[in-house]
């Protein structure tokens, strides 16, 4: 460790550079982690915040809640206790007066069910008529209060707004509470259907019923639109990084060791073991990897305090432990890289004995 820190010293361009690729590395890393977590967990707030076990949907519905509908009929077939609940989806466009437009999901539920129990509120009321409604917190950073009359999508009904929630989003759209009948006039359906779907917390919650299909949620959660591809597309653009962070570091390192195989030479000629010479260079990429990560993760929290509050990042400790034990895994295995040339110096032919 004292060769590495002397030698860091001695040569701060050098492995400045390094360290400087490695901030940005970090930082870029550090800032996808962030947007793929904040992401994914703008397409499933609100149904995190039931917590649900599975989902009952129409068997043509194709895995979607927007395009499942459950007849009262088939939904008679299906016994519920205290742990199912019914729950109605309707992509919406809401409007109030002198406010921006906003997309949003629409979720009928039912007052004496689990969903409306569980969903907490952070100013307001929960909605107990069909003309009122309890919108996301994130309606409040586009101008709308408490008391607002909305208008959804082209119907000229008013419905007003008795409440807040927090972190209430569906597939990145914030989320608009009200009542299943309400749900029936903005999907234009008559009353002879029920719901979209049955939502459950119980795991062992079955139904033979003909015409529904039941799916666990991380199932349900996989298939809403865009949620695997989005992941998908975060962990290989993260992983691409620190295979190119492992790259650079060994390049790095490599060349500095070929530069340096003469003073390695004659340390092997004094009877320095080759196994100090290895820990060296290894403590070495350490060095520079937390100095890289310490940097990186400064210039994250300043990326997030300076963002505005719309977009979507998001952090999660295990997932950051992850990536930074990915990050210093990556440097190890670049150091470990060159360690073959040390072994092999031979200090006659390079002093040129």
């Amino acid at each position: 460790m004292f060769l590495a820190l002397k030698e860091i010293r001695h040569e701060k361009l050098r492995y400045g550079l390094i360290i400087g690729m490695i901030v940005l590395v970090s930082y870029l890393v550090f800032v996808l982690s962030g947007l793929a977590y904040g992401l994914a967990q703008q397409n499933t707030q609100a149904i995190s915040s039931w917590n649900a076990s599975k989902v009952v949907l129409n068997t043509d519905a194709n895995d979607s809640l927007s395009q499942s509908l459950i007849t009262k009929q088939t939904a008679d077939k299906v016994k519920l206790t205290t742990h199912e609940a019914y729950i109605g989806q309707a992509g919406v466009v809401a409007k109030a007066k002198g406010q921006a437009k906003l997309s949003a999901q629409f979720l009928g539920i039912n007052q004496s069910q689990f969903i409306y129990k569980r969903v907490k509120v952070t100013t307001g009321h929960k909605p107990t008529t069909n003309h009122q409604i309890m919108v996301d917190d994130s309606f409040k950073d586009n101008g709308y209060r408490l008391g607002d009359k909305v208008t959804l999508n082209s119907t000229d009904t008013q419905y007003k707004i008795v409440g807040f929630t927090h972190n209430a989003k569906l597939s990145v759209a914030p989320v608009i509470y009200g009542t299943l009948g309400t749900w029936r006039t903005l999907s234009h359906v008559t009353s002879d259907f029920q719901a979209s779907g049955i939502i459950t917390n119980r795991d062992s919650f079955k139904t033979q019923t003909s015409g529904l299909s039941t799916l666990t949620m991380s199932k349900f959660i996989n298939k809403l639109p865009g949620y695997s591809a989005q992941n998908t597309t975060f962990t290989f653009m993260i992983g691409f990084l620190m295979i190119i962070a492992m790259v650079v570091i060994a390049v790095f390192l490599y060349i500095l060791t070929m530069q340096k195989l003469s003073n390695y030479a004659v340390l092997r000629a004094q009877g320095i073991p080759a196994k100090v010479l290895v820990t060296t260079t290894v403590s070495q990429a350490l060095i520079l990897v937390v100095g890289g990560l310490a940097i990186g993760a400064a210039l994250t929290l300043a990326t997030v305090l300076a963002l505005p509050a719309g977009v979507p990042m998001s952090f999660n400790v295990p997932l950051l432990a992850g990536v930074t034990g990915g990050i210093l895994l990556t440097g190890v295995i670049g150091a470990l890289i060159p360690v073959k040339v040390i072994l092999n110096v031979d200090p006659v032919s390079v002093m040129g004995g």
